[in-house]
């Protein structure tokens, strides 16, 4: 396909730019109820988390949660929840983002030790499904409809 960015904009799609990190980690900016953060963006993670901290960054509403949450830093970890809350990356736009919210200061420790910068949250699967995404790695874009 010559034109891939064409293509998908004639299909609905948007095109949200990316950057990747030291630690090969793909890095974007975005906005959960208008306040701005940097994210990874994770194909592997179910779904899209935040720190503890993004409670009062984001002005989020959380509830607690039995689901513990696992990842690379570990198993077990408490979790709480967050529903109906607004994300733009770009010109796309969430109305309904559901967040898991737990301690990523393992995360952000780890980024810190390769000299990265911590991240704010991870922008999982869920988003990815949604948004039908289509990942550019060449061009360093993802495409959600």
């Amino acid at each position: 396909m010559e034109n891939l960015h064409l293509t998908l904009k004639e299909k609905g799609y948007k095109r949200i730019k990316f950057k990747i990190s030291k630690t090969q980690h793909l890095l974007i900016k975005g906005k959960i109820n208008g306040i701005e953060g940097t994210f990874i963006l994770d194909t592997g993670a179910s779904n899209s988390c935040v720190d503890f901290e993004g409670i009062e960054r984001f002005e989020l509403s959380a509830d607690d949660s039995d689901t513990k949450a696992a990842g690379a830093g570990g198993i077990g970890m408490t979790t709480q929840t967050s529903v109906k809350n607004t994300l733009r990356l770009g010109h796309w736009k969430d109305k309904n983002l559901g967040l898991v919210i737990f301690d990523m200061s393992h995360v952000n420790e780890a980024l810190r030790q390769y000299k990265a910068k911590p991240v704010h949250g991870i922008l999982g699967a869920d988003i990815l499904m949604k948004g039908k995404a289509i990942i550019d790695y060449y061009n360093h874009c993802v495409y959600l409809k």
